[in-house]
């Protein structure tokens, strides 16, 4: 197979990217996106990424220009790259006893936050999840996956509104007794997830689909569309990112935060984003999924609270931190999940920051020896430094006078 008809890498297979597009790195993340590259880019230095691959923004662009139809050799390439994830997870996909199950993420080579779509859980059908249920035996665990995989196929591949999946999860913690999604029972998600199929029925005169393949290329498909929705259209068009770029579609076997109270899953920066302080700050949350976090659903927990609640994980994740600040010498975007103790890096890209925060963290990064003065001056924009010389509130004097209420 020749290079160029290649649509498929393995996030081990980086290094056959750059050697395609010429080894530039800018180019790679042309063709894998930033999600894509940068995932593979941590396997290549040995941290912890779970098995996946990524179907090239070349395939978008292909697939959009031939009327929304995959091009030639494409598919073939997605399920052998599933082969060799399912023999790295030793799981098998839509196989009823040990099931992989797989998560589909778009990722661009710019980042456009909220902009593109996502479905987790892929490969959830009747008979699956009983077999998830005996390999965990946690069956709430399990049947929670299950409405999550119903509700975001339905929402994002077939553009059903969220309002009415999430009417139905209302009424259930209204008549469970309850405040959080998280303290609804096993039975509570089987409720759900028959009325959820009903909504899916009702809305798209069709049963959801039982084919974990029909699934994976449907959500594929779903990514690729999404790349000319109205909403990325307007962040492009607002950002100055051209449009002829494409998506690319990440294929990631999945890993719960939702697995209990040693599970969790959060975001992170790798330094205040609002000073610049050395000090990882972000959010997380146990017993829940990557979308739980952003969602607003719950109320997350102070990242720093990890290391009296998962102390193990948390030394692993600031180890893990550094080396992705020494590596990229930037400070780092980063996203993650903990499965019953063990630490997954699910994203890393650059953090956005203040004004004041990029300064220091320049000046910071020169003397920890990541970067040089040189670099500096082009790191720190005139509008920042224009932004920084003007009088400033203090953070926690402007956080002390919100708490304090109304005036």
């Amino acid at each position: 197979m020749s290079s160029k008809n290649k649509w498929v890498y393995l996030f081990d297979e980086v290094d056959q990217a750059a050697r395609y597009v010429g080894g530039d790195w800018e180019t790679v993340r042309g063709l894998l996106g930033g999600k894509g590259a940068n995932l593979a880019e941590m396997v290549r230095i040995g941290i912890p990424v779970p098995p996946g691959f990524t179907v090239t923004t070349e395939a978008c662009n292909a697939y959009l220009e031939a009327g929304e139809s995959f091009p030639g050799g494409m598919w073939e390439q997605v399920l052998t790259a599933l082969k060799t994830v399912e023999t790295a997870s030793r799981k098998k996909f839509g196989d009823a006893k040990n099931p992989l199950l797989v998560s589909c993420r778009s990722g661009g080579k710019f980042s456009m936050p909220g902009m593109m779509d996502t479905v987790l859980n892929i490969g959830l059908n009747d008979d699956t999840l009983k077999g998830l249920i005996k390999l965990t035996g946690d069956e709430r665990f399990v049947h929670d996956s299950y409405r999550r995989l119903v509700q975001m196929f339905g929402s994002v591949v077939m553009g059903i509104s969220d309002e009415p999946f999430e009417e139905v999860i209302t009424a259930a913690r209204r008549k469970a007794g309850v405040n959080s999604d998280a303290e609804l029972t096993a039975d509570d998600w089987q409720k759900v997830t028959v009325a959820f199929k009903k909504i899916y029925k009702h809305h798209t005169h069709r049963d959801f689909p039982t084919d974990p393949l029909v699934q994976l290329r449907k959500a594929t498909e779903a990514v690729f569309k999404s790349w000319n929705g109205k909403r990325a259209i307007d962040y492009r068009n607002a950002a100055g990112i051209a449009h002829d770029l494409g998506t690319a579609v990440n294929i990631v076997s999945m890993v719960f935060g939702n697995m209990g109270d040693t599970s969790a899953t959060g975001v992170a920066m790798t330094r205040n984003a609002s000073t610049g302080e050395q000090d990882i700050e972000g959010d997380y949350l146990t017993n829940a999924q990557g979308e739980d976090v952003v969602a607003g659903i719950r109320i997350t927990d102070d990242i720093q609270e990890m290391k009296t609640k998962l102390p193990k994980a948390y030394a692993e994740f600031e180890k893990i931190c550094k080396k992705l600040e020494n590596h990229y010498r930037e400070m780092q975007d980063v996203e993650f999940t903990i499965e019953t103790g063990k630490l997954w890096m699910l994203q890393t890209r650059d953090g956005k920051r203040t004004a004041q925060a990029a300064v220091r963290i320049a000046v910071d990064m020169v003397e920890e020896g990541l970067i040089t003065k040189e670099e500096v001056v082009m790191r720190v924009s005139p509008e920042q430094i224009d932004f920084f010389l003007h009088p400033q509130f203090d953070v926690q004097a402007k956080q002390k006078a919100r708490n304090s209420g109304p005036f």
